[in-house]
């Protein structure tokens, strides 16, 4: 193959320049905008530190809240169970001062402020009056009068 020549050395030699000094501010372009700056990436990691600090805020607060809940709940559970017993001991009390119904055993069970009471009774007045009883004591709703009166 003949071999093509293009003007002198020193054309050439101007033009391998040209070509190389292009690549290069080519390269150095392409890099500058690859590159981050020191200031750069500092700021960057400030700002990711700053957001799962913020998000760790907020998931503290949000399990604060719930934990609150929580303990709220608990605490009024505890008082209606306190309230309860205190219904269900004030109306055995009022059962066991009653003539008819202090010789028998009555059982008494309070949810909720619903006062049940199961057992015997030796008659329908004796009956009645143990749901009178119960709905006297302060803080039942309702009575659940399963008392069965007993044949002669």
């Amino acid at each position: 193959m003949p071999i093509v020549r293009y003007g002198g050395n020193g054309r050439r030699a101007a033009c391998v320049a040209a070509l190389a000094a292009a690549s290069l501010a080519l390269a150095a372009c392409d890099r500058s905008q690859q590159e981050t700056s020191v200031g750069q990436k500092v700021d960057g990691a400030v700002e990711k530190t700053e957001q799962v600090a913020r998000e760790g805020a907020q998931d503290a607060r949000n399990s604060m809240a719930s934990a609150a809940d929580a303990a709220r709940d608990a605490g009024q559970k505890a008082a209606a169970a306190l309230d309860d017993t205190a219904i269900t001991a004030a109306v055995s009390a009022g059962l066991a001062r009653d003539p008819d119904l202090s010789a028998i055993r009555v059982d008494v069970d309070t949810k909720g402020g619903v006062v049940t009471l199961q057992g015997p009774a030796p008659n329908e007045t004796a009956r009645r009056r143990a749901s009178d009883i119960a709905l006297g004591v302060k803080g039942v709703n309702s009575v659940n009068n399963q008392l069965v009166v007993r044949s002669s």
